[in-house]
């Protein structure tokens, strides 16, 4: 076959696969013009037709619309210009898609009505900066304008919901209650009572910052009563609490005796509302993170005993 040889539509359709109806749609856009005219005056196309219709026919399966097909036939943009701009495309594109599956299977999960669901689909479509900007608005509200715990408030701020591109069912389902959980203004007042607690231990000359060896202590004695069955409020319990309070009062400088204890109780109170750890667990099943053991019954053990020894 040489360089002369011309094909009509037909010619072109079973070499293509491509239907006739096709191939004369793109022939009358200009974009596979023919290369001439039989004399009964049926389109004819060349070689280089054929091979400027395999061109299209590829830019169009990877879904590029006329007029960019258009723009790389007349040699406006190149074939990478093209190909990086429409992969960019297509990772936005199957990101989404990915989100809207988890999204529909967290929904199937947990048997949400109509309006959960378009909650959920609005809360998990928002950019990682916009998840970012509603935490931080959160941590502004709080703790804005109170000399609080600073390593506290640079944790919390550093801590940011990360959902990932193909995110898990119950990734999504987490980051939903995050969001409605930093807009309830409840737990957004009993923040802000933790804010200005810490402000004002600041204020008397508190400097020790985050304890995390107070509560490994507590974790671990409390936990071995918890192990062993001892009620808070039993005579083997004090033990436990004589213990943590000694090392209270070594880590704050005071002295072991009835107002720490008051002092400790208070601290243990404000700090213990369930809603702050459970902030934190759905952090980090959003990122991936591994999921702590919640500290509930050990730090609800440890307030009960020593309420319970407060008030003898």
């Amino acid at each position: 076959m040489d360089g002369d040889t011309l094909f009509t539509i037909g010619d072109l359709a079973r070499r293509t696969g491509l239907t006739v109806k096709t191939i004369r749609f793109w022939s009358d856009s200009g974009i596979v013009p023919p290369t001439d005219r039989s004399p009964a005056g049926y389109r004819l196309y060349d070689l280089g037709a054929l091979a400027r219709l395999d061109l299209v026919r590829t830019l169009r399966e990877l879904g590029l619309d006329l007029a960019v097909v258009r723009q790389v036939l007349d040699r406006e943009v190149s074939v990478p210009e093209v190909a990086a701009a429409h992969a960019d495309a297509l990772e936005v594109q199957i990101r989404i898609l990915r989100l809207r599956r988890a999204v529909l299977r967290a929904v199937a999960e947990r048997d949400s009505t109509p309006e959960e669901m378009d909650l959920m689909h609005k809360l998990a479509k928002l950019s990682d900066d916009e998840r970012r900007r509603l935490i931080t608005d959160f941590i502004d509200d709080t703790f804005g304008g109170l000399d609080a715990n600073a390593e506290f408030v640079d944790m919390m701020r550093s801590a940011m919901p990360e959902l990932p591109d193909d995110p898990e069912p119950e990734q999504v389902d987490a980051w939903v209650d995050l969001a409605e959980l930093t807009q309830d203004p409840d737990f957004r007042a009993a923040v802000r009572r933790m804010a200005e607690y810490q402000a004002a231990e600041r204020a008397g000359g508190d400097r020790t910052g985050l304890h995390h060896d107070l509560t490994e202590a507590v974790r671990d004695r409390v936990g071995r009563a918890l192990d062993a069955g001892i009620a808070p409020a039993s005579a083997e319990a004090a033990a436990v609490v004589d213990a943590l309070t000694a090392r209270y009062a070594q880590t704050f400088d005071r002295a072991d005796d009835a107002e720490l204890r008051h002092w400790l109780l208070a601290r243990l109170e404000i700090a213990g509302d369930p809603r702050a750890e459970r902030y934190w667990h759905l952090l980090s099943v959003i990122n991936g993170w591994p999921v702590p053991p919640s500290l509930a019954p050990v730090f609800g053990w440890f307030t009960e005993a020593l309420r319970a020894r407060s008030v003898q």
